[in-house]
């Protein structure tokens, strides 16, 4: 049925039942099982809260720390596919606008699924400008399913 599955994996509760779903998939039509997790460039404003939580080791900088995280996250995902059975799994990371950078990234990959969770990491921007899955769900131009 799906030949390649795009899963967008922040790390969030909701990414984390769109991977379980993603997962299942997979291995049930033997897809290749792409990940991705994207991080978005740090703001002023986000520079000035990461001072006040003190999350960052002194001297380090906010744009790796997000990096090191997003990398972090798409190697869990990968393994928890890897040891739930499927056998292609490949993971990317890529900084940028969440929607358009997942949607980009399966035409890339030829992907002919797309799976996110409902809700993710970023409450603020969806409050804002509309929720990422909705976004994508607009954008692209496969199937999209929405765990």
């Amino acid at each position: 049925m799906f030949q390649k599955i795009l899963i967008a994996y922040d790390g969030s509760s909701g990414a984390e039942r769109a991977l379980e779903k993603a997962t299942e998939l997979a291995r049930l039509c033997a897809a290749h099982l792409v990940v991705l997790t994207v991080y978005r460039h740090h703001s002023m404003l986000e520079a000035s809260l990461s001072m006040v939580r003190g999350s960052l080791e002194p001297g380090g900088n906010l744009d790796e720390a997000m990096r090191t995280t997003a990398r972090n996250a798409a190697d869990y995902a990968k393994s928890h596919a890897r040891d739930a059975g499927v056998a292609k799994v490949s993971a990317f990371i890529k900084a940028g606008q969440p929607a358009r950078t997942i949607v980009q990234l399966g035409k890339e990959k030829g992907c002919d699924l797309i799976v996110v969770g409902s809700r993710g990491l970023g409450a603020t921007e969806g409050y804002l400008l509309g929720s990422v899955s909705h976004k994508v769900t607009g954008l692209a131009d496969c199937p999209v399913m929405v765990v």
